[in-house]
């Protein structure tokens, strides 16, 4: 696949993109699922949601408790306890991102994140893993009103390191990350390793280009490879 063009910054999705974060919601959830004398999940069957935050982790887990009830409320803020108490003890990158960022990094190329997860667990997490300090910009799900697919956090994010949108590729795992960058005037990339459903169709998605490991995407920068980590 021909880049397109290179980019003068990189912005990337967290859960499922930059980190591999299902392990320690796997650990959380099966937490809660002990409590309530219920069998736990495994990671196959969690890994899928994990994108799509913490309902749809708690509805996998709990199908039969309904989504807008008060009990299936508890169930979610117990779960969110469960998973900030202990949210990067299994967390990583995901294989070869730390070889990226170090490139990036060494060609004064600025790098982001846009999540949708919320700022109180995001910070911490990014602290814990020494990211934050070296990330140009951290845009979480309630930085501002507007969350992806929205294009607003993308926008701020590129005003913020002072790049224009169209010169950002976003990479991330869902069609809403997708939906963000095409909204922004971003060069959105696909992740094939992130956490993709069986319920997804992501041929169908209007992506740039897909990233099958994280070393491709220099391949859209035009930078060379430093090696791997």
């Amino acid at each position: 696949m021909s880049p397109a063009g290179r980019a003068r910054a990189a912005l990337f999705d967290l859960d499922g993109t930059l980190l591999d974060t299902a392990p320690d919601f796997v650990v959380a959830i099966n937490r809660l699922l002990a409590e309530e004398r219920r069998a736990p999940h495994g990671l196959a069957t969690i890994r899928p949601q994990v994108s799509n935050g913490a309902i749809a982790v708690v509805r996998t887990a709990f199908p039969d408790v309904p989504v807008d009830s008060v009990a299936f409320g508890e169930l979610r803020a117990r779960f969110l306890a469960h998973y900030r108490s202990a949210l990067s003890v299994h967390t990583q990158l995901f294989p070869g991102f730390e070889a990226v960022l170090a490139t990036l990094e060494a060609h004064a190329l600025p790098w982001g994140i846009i999540t949708n997860k919320a700022g109180w667990l995001t910070e911490p997490l990014l602290a814990d893993l020494g990211l934050h300090k070296r990330a140009a910009c951290v845009m979480s799900g309630d930085t501002f009103p507007e969350r992806k697919p929205h294009p607003r956090p993308l926008l701020m994010a590129a005003e913020h390191i002072a790049v224009a949108p169209a010169d950002c590729v976003y990479v991330g795992d869902a069609l809403r990350d997708v939906q963000a960058a095409r909204a922004a005037g971003m060069v959105p990339l696909g992740v094939r390793f992130g956490y993709l459903d069986a319920a997804d169709d992501p041929d169908s998605w209007p992506v740039a280009g897909w990233l099958d490991e994280p070393q491709q995407l220099l391949a859209w920068l035009e930078l060379p490879a430093m090696g791997r980590a």
